[in-house]
């Protein structure tokens, strides 16, 4: 456990140290894992939130800063050398609560249930309540929050959770949306809702097409390098 409060991460440290949870959970013969396959995790165009594209150089030096906080082990495997995430260690956390602020690092704010849902592939949690029980502990720990829950914007069913890895979250301001006067077409508004929800869905099932066709490529790469 770390003495002192952790400096806040960047985007790309956390990033890097979400992609090493996830990695560990989905293709664990081929991790720990190399700087190129940290870039492709890091750099992907799904399930990512925001989509980024680091290089080479940066991603060096955000690997040489988590090193330094021990967030981040090096090892040599083979003729490369490999890395591998050290979370519970350093931040004393529950060993069920890493995929939950690891999903937050890769996906970015969540509600409970988004995060249970996304985080099928790496920890199966039980019922959403399990995962608030978790996101709550670290939310109030002694030693400084590391999530925290956003204020429910009008249109949310739920509010959705944030992690702190990169220091305090300004929430964003309350938009209220102007009432409805009677007699007004609630049409355009319900098939605009609709179009959305269908685009979201969609969305959603291109990303799992494109999640099992990395994981089929990372695990083929794999067993080329053996």
């Amino acid at each position: 456990m770390s003495a002192t409060p952790l400096p806040p991460l960047s985007l790309l440290e956390s990033r890097i140290l979400g992609v090493l949870v996830e990695k560990e959970r989905t293709v664990p013969d081929s991790y720990p894992l190399t700087s190129n396959a940290l870039a492709t995790g890091c750099n992907q165009k799904t399930s990512r939130n925001p989509v980024i594209s680091a290089s080479e150089a940066e991603l060096q030096a955000a690997l040489d800063k988590l090193r330094r906080l021990a967030l981040v082990i090096e090892s040599s495997g083979g003729r490369v050398m490999r890395y591998e995430q050290n979370i519970k260690r350093v931040l004393d956390v529950p060993a069920l609560a890493v995929p939950l602020l690891a999903m937050l690092a890769l996906r970015g704010a969540q509600t409970s249930a988004e995060l249970r849902a996304n985080c099928a592939r790496i920890e199966n949690y039980a019922d959403a309540s399990s995962v608030e029980g978790f996101l709550h502990e670290l939310s109030e720990r002694p030693q400084g929050a590391l999530v925290m829950l956003l204020p429910r914007q009008p249109g949310e069913r739920e509010a959705r959770w944030v992690h702190l890895l990169g220091g305090p979250v300004v929430p964003e301001p309350t938009v209220f949306a102007p009432a409805h006067r009677d007699g007004e077409d609630d049409v355009g508004s319900s098939t605009a809702l609709t179009v959305e929800t269908l685009a979201t869905r969609l969305a959603r099932l291109e990303e799992v097409v494109e999640q099992l066709q990395a994981s089929i490529a990372e695990l083929t790469a794999a067993r080329d390098e053996s």
